[in-house]
């Protein structure tokens, strides 16, 4: 069986979209020869492409138990939460400098995009995108890594307390992007800053305010 680099690509595509979609839940096993026969690939390219999840926050491996998706506990959260806090106004700070008009204009198409939106996997993917759009001109490499790594790991929990919240909630997250958005538009690191904060905090506090999203 040949194999080719952009099989590994192709598999950590297919399995990253399945753990963010919530298709592949928390806590989770990936068995390597079900998704190497899914492709029609040996195990090879299957393996790789776990290890490159793996850095992205995605799975975790483990020796003789093969792969999963990891499930974190409610301190686990809330300490990923607080890095949040202080890594992603930091990004967005870094690459407040970079954004053009353009990218403002982007972020102010992708929030009309949440307002006229109903359904939770889209707001889910669209929210990723409006805060990851935000700090796309972020150059410090170790940072825009970090910083995708802990939306990666928080997104089950984000979508059960979507899910929980509902939809009477959205105009806090609506009032607050758009305050984002102006702070972007007048490149405003401190209001920026104080904003995102603000945004993730609430998340946070919110989040412990509801256990039985950890509950087994």
């Amino acid at each position: 069986m040949l194999n080719t680099p952009t099989d590994s690509q192709r598999v950590a595509d297919h399995l990253r979209e399945q753990i963010l979609s919530g298709a592949i839940a928390p806590g989770e096993r990936i068995r390597q020869e079900d998704i190497a026969e899914f492709f029609g690939l040996s195990r090879l390219p299957v393996r790789e492409a776990l290890r490159m999840l793996a850095a992205e926050g995605l799975t975790e491996l483990h020796a003789n138990k093969g792969a999963r998706v990891p499930k974190l506990n409610m301190r686990e959260v809330e300490v990923v939460y607080r890095m949040r806090e202080s890594l992603e106004p930091l990004a967005l700070s870094e690459s407040l400098g970079g954004l053009d008009a353009a990218d403002v204009a982007r972020l102010r198409e992708i929030q009309r995009d949440i307002e006229s939106n109903n359904d939770i996997q889209r707001f889910l993917d669209l929210d990723r995108s409006f805060h990851l759009s935000s700090y796309s001109a972020c150059a410090i490499e170790p940072l825009s890594s970090m910083v995708v790594r802990l939306w990666n790991t928080t997104q089950p929990y984000r979508r059960a307390f979507v899910t929980l919240s509902g939809p009477g909630r959205m105009w806090v997250v609506n009032a607050e992007h758009n305050l984002l958005i102006d702070a972007i538009d007048r490149r405003d690191p401190v209001d920026a800053e104080n904003i995102l904060r603000g945004h993730i905090r609430r998340t946070r506090i919110e989040l412990a305010a509801h256990p039985d999203i950890f509950d087994p």
